[in-house]
């Protein structure tokens, strides 16, 4: 079997490096990174600390609009592809990436199998949700990672056939990196912190929205350090806009493993990331989505995060509350166990 594998931003990477590593007996594998991800700093070294191959292609398509982005991975990948000729072509997540390259192959009569199939915001105001309906509506095999996402491909007319609930990929790859994240020396941080990340359109292109996002966090950091690793976008912002953030550790952004460190030290997380609310649910740390909705209800139902939107009032007193001791405790949810990826492997085996 020949499996191709499909990266282009860093939550691919911690997703598609536990299939690749349960693949890597028996099993032809090319891994293609498409550049959309195109700074060392957000890519280059993640490859390392996961342990993953360097790919074999990078289409290096770098930033763009959505559109431009989208038409030059399908016409890079397209006759990669094409000489690659792969049994299945393995999609991860719900970036650009991941719905260009289903496009390509599915008009190639190629095989593809989506990794983190099923999740649903219920906002088309993300891109991200529309490449995640898209890539289910294509793919062949669809691997969820929690029951809801079963529901919503099910809701949507995908053949139950095709819906295999192998467990949360990204934990996979947490698990096996915590024991040395646990070893991580931590100079240099305080010892009491938020770590905070924020990174999406909707926060962050709106000065109005950021300035009275930021406005919270700096009454947050009156009683409460604030560590935040600035994504690149939200720096350009922040520079353009001249907003004050000199009482917030700013720092670039960093490696898998230190990130991980930080997280589960932390007394809070506040985020806008999906990923993240999966991480924090995982280590029972407390999580703050600056977000009205997510893709990952589970992470709200059976975890530790709390939905607030761009609600400052909301923000506060939920951080209030834990500081207090009052913060969710949450559980983990069903097969995030480190071993979704041997699952998706073993689906494989009998294709």
């Amino acid at each position: 079997m020949h499996v191709l594998h499909v990266v282009g931003a860093r939550p691919n990477f911690m997703k598609a490096a536990p299939v690749i590593r349960a693949l890597e007996h028996g099993v032809r594998q090319t891994l293609i990174h498409t550049g959309q991800h195109y700074d060392a700093s957000m890519s280059d070294v993640f490859f390392s600390q996961l342990g993953m191959p360097t790919p074999d292609v990078n289409l290096e398509v770098g930033s763009g609009s959505h559109a431009k982005q989208t038409a030059d991975i399908m016409d890079r990948f397209e006759p990669v592809l094409r000489d690659a000729c792969p049994d299945v072509v393995l999609v991860y997540g719900d970036v650009n990436s991941t719905m260009a390259a289903t496009l390509v192959a599915a008009k190639l009569l190629m095989r593809v199998g989506h990794v983190e199939a099923g999740l649903r915001s219920f906002d088309r105001m993300m891109p991200e949700e529309v490449n995640r309906v898209v890539t289910d509506q294509l793919a062949d095999l669809l691997f969820t990672p929690s029951e809801d996402g079963d529901r919503n491909l099910c809701r949507e007319g995908i053949p139950i056939e095709r819906i295999h609930r192998v467990g949360n990929v990204m934990i996979d790859s947490l698990v096996r990196l915590l024991p040395v994240a646990q070893q991580h020396k931590m100079n240099g941080y305080p010892q009491r912190y938020a770590l905070l990340t924020l990174h999406r359109p909707s926060n962050v292109d709106d000065p109005s929205k950021l300035r009275g996002i930021l406005e919270s966090l700096l009454e947050i950091a009156a009683d409460l350090d604030i560590v935040f690793p600035v994504h690149p976008r939200t720096r350009q912002r922040l520079d353009v806009s001249g907003m004050k953030t000199a009482h917030l550790h700013l720092l670039e952004p960093l490696p898998y493993v230190e990130f991980l460190a930080l997280q589960r030290r932390a007394l809070v997380v506040i985020t806008d990331s999906g990923g993240i609310q999966e991480e924090t649910t995982y280590l029972k740390v407390p999580c703050v989505t600056l977000r009205a909705n997510t893709e990952r209800p589970i992470t709200v139902t059976l975890g530790t995060n709390v939905l607030v939107g761009q609600d400052g009032s909301a923000l506060k007193s939920e951080v209030r509350k834990i500081l207090d001791g009052k913060g969710k405790q949450g559980s983990i949810p069903p097969l995030w166990d480190g071993n979704a990826g041997a699952r998706i492997a073993q689906i494989l085996a009998k294709e």
